[in-house]
């Protein structure tokens, strides 16, 4: 089952849910996808089962509601700053070799000297897939922000005026609450824009933080349950009617030197983040960037990514922010 939510022509949040490829119907008194999510979570219900005994009312027509630009991110929270944006690195097979290329230096060191990308890539193959009831290494993992920096689908993702790139990451990203006793509760999983900007990542490897502070997409649809074991999808750029970009990405368990189990151990093992009531959109990792083909991207390029089992395919343009003075003051 795909869920996702829009808006109305009053402002309110329409749930609609529905079977790839089938219709999509609005799920009757829901609130949003938040409220039947945490309605589930702290009742021991199924998700699917609040869903049923809410009932479904009309008919929604997601593709108008994209072109309307009435998409919401499939969950949001209603105080923003209880959504986090998080993610991890390195966990795809192939991402090392790119990874590590952008953070080459001038003078490569000796061939037998791995770089700090390489050695943590080795430790997810040795032990990030361990056996059922073990703990496997701990991945690399970054903050992105909070819910202010989450961009409904179709909404533009905003470079900030410093920024020396904006650049798209397509990736899968597991959606959960935090139930009211702390357990977290996966909804599903999402198609994700990990937006980042890897020049400044690039010119040294400590500068990761500040090239991952960046709004990031998902949506527009969750698919609800477990992710397949073999993800396939296309990740592109369009300027203006050309596509400049075009890659295949692979993602799922198949495509991974890490379990997805064990990237939430990793993330879910903080107490900071399993306070009741939170939303968690974690970012698992690619393999496939355009940054590392050469592309530089463009205000008003649009940035698509897309997963036939995950529903309409994410897209946002790339917009860069006007100037900012920024200064403190004393009280």
């Amino acid at each position: 089952m795909l869920i996702s939510q829009i808006k109305d022509a009053n402002g309110e949040i329409v749930v609609a849910v529905r079977e790839p490829g089938g219709a999509a119907r609005s799920v009757k008194n829901a609130g949003s996808v938040y409220a039947l999510a945490m309605e589930a979570a702290d009742g021991g219900k199924s998700l699917a089962a609040v869903i049923e005994a809410h009932g479904y009312g009309e008919t929604v027509d997601l593709e108008q509601a994209y072109a309307d630009g009435r998409f919401l991110p499939p969950i949001t929270h209603p105080d923003a700053a209880h959504l986090h944006l998080t993610g991890t690195g390195l966990t795809h097979l192939g991402s090392a070799a790119t990874r590590d290329s952008m953070h080459k230096k001038t003078t490569e060191a000796a061939e037998e000297t791995l770089t700090d990308s390489m050695k943590m890539f080795k430790m997810g193959l040795e032990n990030g897939k361990p056996k059922s009831g073990e703990k496997g290494v701990q991945p690399e993992w970054f903050y992105k922000g909070n819910g202010y920096g989450a961009a409904a689908p179709g909404a533009p993702l905003v470079s900030p005026s410093f920024a020396l790139d904006g650049g798209e990451e397509p990736e899968m990203a597991g959606i959960y609450v935090i139930a009211k006793d702390g357990t977290p509760f996966r909804i599903g999983f999402a198609l994700s824009n990990e937006f980042s900007d890897h020049v400044t990542e690039r010119m040294n490897y400590l500068y990761l933080a500040h090239s991952k502070l960046r709004p990031a997409a998902y949506g527009p649809e969750i698919r609800i349950g477990a992710a397949p074991d073999d993800i396939r999808g296309t990740s592109r750029i369009k300027r203006g009617d050309k596509v400049i970009f075009e890659k295949p990405f692979l993602s799922g368990e198949a495509n991974m030197s890490h379990t997805f189990a064990n990237l939430e151990y990793h993330h879910f093992k903080y107490g900071l983040f399993r306070v009741p009531g939170d939303v968690h959109v974690h970012m698992f990792g690619t393999a496939t960037l355009s940054f590392a083909e050469g592309v530089k991207t463009d205000e008003g390029d649009v940035f698509e990514i897309e997963v036939a089992e995950f529903g309409l395919p994410l897209r946002n343009p790339l917009k860069v922010a006007a100037e900012e003075e920024i200064s403190v003051k004393q009280l």
